[in-house]
């Protein structure tokens, strides 16, 4: 069967080639994209599998699948400093909550949704648990915690 043209307009035809070219491409993509899925499901079952002969009683339902998104604002690993910079010169223990909204406002970020910001506090929330003791300690029990620089 012949290639079908669906013009011949000189004009229109390198746009139409183009546009054919892209959509071999994609198309392409897609079976890539595919293939590697289905890999990838492989290697998950075969983790699975082992999980299963160490454990036979595991739960496997209960691992969650981690997804990253990126932060939009701040690279990965500055948030904790960027909280410590704020905790120097605060007057009082601050809650992650109030530190995001002072890192944000440092940051000149005035279009952060609630959710964004909620998203960053819980960044630096656990960054600061994580370095709790070494650097940052957390003041009483209440929560939300408070944090403060150690001593």
């Amino acid at each position: 069967m012949a290639r079908h043209r669906p013009t011949q307009n000189p004009y229109t035809r390198p746009a139409i080639f183009t546009l054919e070219r892209l959509h071999a491409e994609l198309g392409g993509a897609i079976l890539e994209n595919r293939q590697k899925y289905d890999e990838m499901s492989e290697q998950m079952r075969q983790v699975e599998a082992v999980i299963k002969m160490l454990d036979p009683n595991y739960n496997l339902a209960g691992i969650a699948v981690k997804r990253r998104k990126p932060n939009k604002w701040f690279k990965r690993g500055t948030l904790y400093r960027k909280a410590v910079d704020v905790l120097r010169t605060a007057a009082e223990p601050m809650t992650a909550q109030e530190l995001a909204a002072a890192i944000l406002a440092a940051a000149g970020v005035q279009e952060a949704s609630k959710e964004e910001v909620q998203s960053v506090s819980l960044g630096i929330q656990h960054s600061l648990a994580n370095h709790d003791g070494k650097g940052v300690q957390r003041v009483g029990e209440a929560r939300p915690f408070r944090w403060t620089i150690s001593p």
